[in-house]
């Protein structure tokens, strides 16, 4: 699999760590009840198809990139630095 790095180019995904999907989860309160610690750090959905996920490009420039690709095909459509992701919207 490649992956788009806007910085470095086209780039085997063997230079990237893949962190997860790339959504902001809210963090429970420090003394929240141990089911809602449970959900927080072991739930997450596992999607067959398009999704956005956060890697990082270790093996070369070291950034972090908010990748959109489909799970089920492993076809990468695109990547943009996470910098930016943060601050377009």
């Amino acid at each position: 699999m490649q992956i788009p790095c806007p910085l470095c180019g086209l780039r085997d995904s063997r230079e990237f760590t893949c962190k997860g999907h790339a959504v902001t989860l809210d963090r429970p309160a420090a003394d929240a009840p141990p089911e809602e610690w449970h959900d927080y750090i072991h739930l997450r959905d596992n999607p067959a198809g398009p999704t956005r996920e956060l890697w990082y490009h270790g093996g070369g420039c070291g950034a972090w990139l908010i990748v959109t690709r489909d799970t089920a095909t492993h076809a990468v459509h695109g990547a943009t630095l996470a910098s930016e992701a943060r601050h377009a919207g």
